[in-house]
C-alpha cells in the first residue's frame, strides 16, 4: 500500500513538469525580458532575441534541441514555434 501512495505522489510532482512543455497559444509573457524569463523557467537557454514585426522573436536551445519562438507583444501567446 505504501509503494502505491508513493508512486502516486510521484506521478502528481511529474505531471507540471510535462505540461509546462511550449505549445501554440501558451503565455510567455508581454516582454522580452518577461519571454526570456518563463523560456529559462521552463528550462531552455536563451541564445538570441529581437523584435521584428510587433513580435518578439527568441532563439533557444534545450537538450541538444533548438528553437525558435514568436511571442505575440500584445497578448503574449505564442503565434509561431519551431523545433529542430
Amino acid at each position: 500500500m505504501r509503494k502505491l501512495i508513493l508512486t502516486t505522489a510521484a506521478i502528481f510532482v511529474a505531471l507540471p513538469a510535462f505540461a509546462a512543455e511550449l505549445s501554440m497559444g501558451a503565455e510567455l509573457g508581454k516582454s522580452m525580458d518577461e519571454v526570456k524569463a518563463s523560456l529559462a523557467s521552463l528550462g531552455y537557454e536563451v541564445r538570441k532575441g529581437e523584435m521584428e514585426d510587433g513580435m518578439i522573436e527568441v532563439y533557444f536551445v534545450k537538450d541538444k534541441t533548438m528553437g525558435e519562438v514568436y511571442v505575440d507583444a500584445a497578448t503574449g501567446k505564442i503565434a509561431k514555434l519551431s523545433m529542430n
